[in-house]
């Protein structure tokens, strides 16, 4: 058993079998798009906790610490943790859209969520808030943070004034502000995905229902 926590790789397909294990034995009365669907919903819950999460660590771990660190430590942070959390940050923010727009085209109400046409109006408004923070992610905060890393190489009059950090997330050697505007709509993402895959699983799959849309059709 030691052996699978030592490696990330490992524990993560170890999380993949106990899923499949799960559906197979403990879902015998589930017909096979039911339980593809909670397959599904499962990696949407999984990245999502990852993505914020991930979010959290910037926000209430390293950059609160980052004064604290010796000068000549926080290379170590700089050059390799915050790149590797941020490489995990901004795909864990795709796979959650990718898996998100899956679960919703699913269960038959992806174009319902984004026209926000009834009776997907609810959901719709989480997916395009995900949307919008994704792009933010990937367009707004990477491109800033290569600078702020030193991953690529810029002049430093085209550094743009520190205060644009105030809408983006963006990281200095001890400075990082997040928009709590995004951080408020990830927290209600994430727990609307974590709502709904409880719901298939206590539900029966012909009242299962989440903003009015009815799943496993």
């Amino acid at each position: 058993m030691s052996i699978i926590f030592q490696s990330l790789g490992r524990t993560v397909i170890a999380g993949i079998v106990i899923l499949a294990l799960l559906l197979v034995f403990a879902g015998t009365g589930l017909t096979n798009g039911m339980a593809h669907a909670i397959g599904l919903r499962w990696l949407h819950v999984v990245c999502g906790v990852m993505w914020i999460g991930l979010l959290w660590y910037f926000n209430f771990v390293q950059i609160p610490s980052m004064p604290k660190i010796p000068d000549e430590q926080k290379p170590a942070v700089s050059k390799v943790i915050a790149p590797t959390a941020l490489f995990w940050f901004r795909w864990a923010a795709l796979a959650t859209v990718v898996t998100g727009l899956l679960v919703a085209w699913n269960a038959h109400y992806l174009v319902q969520a984004l026209t926000l046409t009834d009776p997907a109006r609810t959901i719709g408004i989480g997916m395009w808030l995900a949307l919008v923070m994704a792009f933010n992610v990937w367009f707004i905060i990477w491109p800033n943070q290569k600078k702020a890393l030193g991953i690529v190489v810029v002049a430093m009059a085209r550094l743009k004034p520190c205060s644009n950090a105030l809408l983006i997330s963006f990281n200095t050697p001890g400075r990082k502000t997040t928009s709590p505007w995004f951080t408020a709509s990830s927290y209600a993402a994430v727990f609307n995905s974590c709502k709904r895959l409880i719901v298939s699983f206590i539900a029966p799959p012909s009242t299962s229902r989440i903003s009015g849309c009815t799943d496993f059709q």
